[in-house]
């Protein structure tokens, strides 16, 4: 993969989905739509995004039982994703029946811990030990259960990369060096997320929500 940037177009709003994505299609390498567009536009919307020509990535996060995932895999190979996200807490039985329903160019990546949790969130939801923990262990059920790869935060993908060196890391949650944190806790800067080997990085707010989305997204890719 070139640039390995996929910017997030996060917004029900479907012509300022398309005019971001115009606008930024120069410098970024994919584009991420996420479950506030896909409710909104469904089909049609990701039909609509394809035209502008780049890799469509679909966050949507599936988490069901086994059958139901399968199905709804099933239900969106006719679009043809690049990546499609599934939570890697739905299991082994989950993770292979949606890896087997999906097309085989489409790289089917496990949700380990939201960028927006910490140690203390994880303590309040039930799960035991750090971040990097959790990570750890659901990389490795991923990894078992024959998946492309995970999503995890800038922090944790160097000991994932380490453990699983031909697997593929999503990284969302990331600000160039001096942005806003928003809603995010462990973040880290494009940079340093790809130094430590990170395949895709997913960048929202820092291009979107930008004076100009075009110079913003320039200003990251001339950082990579």
């Amino acid at each position: 993969m070139g640039n390995p940037v996929f910017v997030a177009l996060d917004t029900p709003n479907l012509d300022r989905a398309i005019e971001i994505a115009k606008s930024v299609k120069g410098h970024v390498g994919g584009l991420k739509l996420g479950l506030e567009f896909f409710c909104a536009h469904g089909h049609h919307g990701v039909h609509e995004i394809q035209k502008i020509g780049l890799p469509i990535f679909l966050d949507l996060k599936l988490h069901d039982i086994p059958n139901t995932v399968a199905k709804a895999m099933q239900a969106i190979n006719v679009l043809e994703p690049a990546i499609v996200t599934i939570h890697a807490s739905g299991g082994r039985a989950m993770m292979e029946d949606a890896k087997a329903a999906a097309n085989g160019h489409t790289k089917v990546v496990g949700v380990t811990l939201l960028t927006s949790l910490d140690e203390r969130d994880m303590g309040k939801i039930g799960y035991a030990g750090s971040p990097h923990d959790q990570v750890e262990r659901l990389a490795g059920l991923a990894q078992e259960a024959g998946l492309d790869g995970i999503v995890c935060s800038g922090n944790e993908v160097a000991t994932a990369h380490k453990a699983w060196k031909d697997g593929f890391f999503v990284v969302p949650g990331l600000r160039p060096k001096g942005g806003k944190m928003g809603d995010q806790k462990r973040t880290v800067t494009p940079r340093q997320a790809r130094d430590n080997g990170a395949s895709v990085l997913v960048i929202g707010r820092p291009i979107t929500g930008a004076d100009d989305p075009n110079a913003a997204a320039r200003a990251i890719e001339g950082t990579l």
